[in-house]
């Protein structure tokens, strides 16, 4: 039998449609999608690469990186919200992957999808904790230094001191909150979000606001930076390349897709809460760049805290002045907002791996284990457990290069593979009911895939390595369980199945 069956579209509708105990809990409404994507999307991006992509690349023409970094993401999530509003149930690019491409392609997307979501929560955590460290400093807690990072990181202490790490506990901690608040439930897990989201973006804003009063408009000329002479370094050609360091800063909207099947109306609200987060946190993320080269020469952003020194500048311009006392907590606020932005990324992450695993299982790929619900809480809580013990590992043990690289990689692979199912699924099924519809196809489902294979093929090759091994584990798996234990195949051996589509 064909590795390449496709599970019938009503199929997986009727499967969504469904209710009772051992389905989970439609209670999620636009508000709470779209929170739930600001809250993937706003995190070290914002107030990490944004400065150091405006000292090495773009300089102040950072904004139009800003933008054009939007639009490329906009082209994955105009797919994504077709899929979401056509097929909306739990699954993200694995269920989209089943219904246009086939099994065995759906095996394999739903492997890397755990590069993009358990990975990246790891990778978040690991950030949480360097934040929390800094911000106990600020108020005289010096936390042990090698309880505080990978194994092997060199620690300096603040005696001047070199200490290796032995073990990450803030970024375990940290996962082991988020989990317990996942297990809880969907719409308190949301509601978390939604809390940290309104503070985070309060002090972005607070940050776009005060930060603009202190703007020094001669720091953003020239505009666009002459070329150094290297491909990247300014120039047309570093807008470009600090676009794709930027388009980075904007992964995790997709995850807003694998809460479809707890959405309370979602043909029509998952588009909203994909695209509806994509808008706002491209404005957010062009003011705030652009406050951030007015305040200081975009030569001076490459640190760690490029948003910190910003507004450290703004603060030293304030004393004085009538705005001193605000701009003295903004250093701060920075930290909480990094701290709070960092937290929801890690709940949506963690919220949408077990409900990738709960749709496999559903289809046999996986052990039934894995699609148990709570009888309470209406949540995959096995598989949110075995997760969130993943994660800690994961943020415990691994440094945060590593794990950022392959977030990435699991992330990109995702895109082209909805990009090329928008296709397949408007030649096989032209009469499906589309909620909504992604423009230009197939044009823009092309230029999503050629960009993201093209960010792809930027990353070192130690990434590719990864990627290939962890594929190969996963190809192995499949093979020795989930090809002879699918409901699909079995379905057809027995004659029963529904006709492909």
């Amino acid at each position: 039998m064909s590795l390449f069956a496709t599970k019938s579209i009503d199929k997986i509708k009727a499967e969504a449609a469904a209710t009772g105990e051992h389905t989970l809990k439609r209670a999620l409404g636009p508000v709470n999608l779209v929170t739930l994507g600001i809250g993937a999307i706003i995190g070290t991006g914002i107030f990490v690469l944004t400065g150091q992509a405006a000292a090495t690349k773009s300089g102040p023409a950072i904004v139009l990186s800003m933008v054009i970094a939007g639009v490329v993401s906009a082209l994955a999530g105009l797919c994504y919200s077709e899929f979401a509003s056509s097929v909306p149930i739990a699954g993200s690019a694995y269920t989209y992957g089943y219904a246009t491409l086939g099994e065995f392609v759906a095996w394999i997307i739903g492997w890397d999808l755990i590069l993009e979501y358990a990975l990246g929560a790891a990778t978040v955590a690991v950030g949480w904790s360097g934040y929390l460290v800094s911000i106990l400093k600020d108020f005289g807690i010096h936390f042990p230094a090698a309880l505080s990072a990978a194994p092997g990181t060199i620690i300096q202490t603040a005696g001047g001191e070199a200490v290796t790490a032995v073990f990450n506990l803030p970024a375990v901690l940290i996962t082991a909150l988020v989990t317990i608040i996942l297990v809880i439930g969907i719409r308190e897990s949301a509601n978390v979000n939604s809390a940290i989201v309104i503070i985070k973006v309060a002090v972005i804003i607070m940050i776009i606001a005060f930060g603009a009063i202190f703007v020094n408009s001669g720091n953003w000329f020239p505009f666009i930076p002459v070329n150094t002479g290297k491909f990247g370094e300014y120039g047309w050609s570093g807008i470009m390349q600090g676009a794709a360091v930027i388009f980075f800063a904007y992964i995790g909207f997709d995850a807003v897709s694998t809460a479809a099947q707890e959405a309370k109306n979602p043909q029509k609200d998952m588009p909203m809460g994909i695209l509806g987060s994509l808008a706002i946190c491209t404005v957010l993320y062009v003011l705030v760049s652009g406050v951030m080269v007015g305040l200081v020469p975009y030569q001076q952003l490459s640190g760690a805290a490029p948003m910190a020194t910003a507004v450290d500048t703004a603060y030293k311009a304030s004393v004085g002045g009538p705005w001193e006392t605000i701009m003295s907590v903004m250093p701060f606020l920075v930290k909480l907002g990094a701290i709070a932005g960092l937290s929801s990324t890690m709940v949506v992450m963690m919220l949408g791996q077990p409900r990738i695993f709960f749709s496999m299982s559903k289809d046999g790929l996986l052990p039934g284990f894995a699609s148990k619900v709570h009888p309470k809480f209406r949540t995959p809580y096995i598989t949110t457990l075995i997760t969130g013990f993943v994660v800690a590992l994961a943020a415990g043990f691994t440094s945060i290069s590593i794990l950022g690289e392959l977030v990435s990689i699991g992330t990109l692979f995702a895109f082209v593979i909805v990009s090329i199912g928008i296709i397949f699924l408007r030649y096989r099924r032209p009469d499906l009911e589309r909620p909504f519809r992604t423009p230009f196809v197939p044009v823009v489902p092309i230029l999503s895939a050629l960009v993201s294979i093209a960010l792809m093929a930027s990353l070192p090759w130690p990434t590719w390595e990864r990627l290939i091994i962890w594929m190969a584990i996963g190809i192995v798996i499949y093979f020795s369980y989930g090809y002879r234990k699918s409901k699909l195949r079995m379905a057809e051996a027995s004659g029963d199945a529904v006709a492909a589509d």
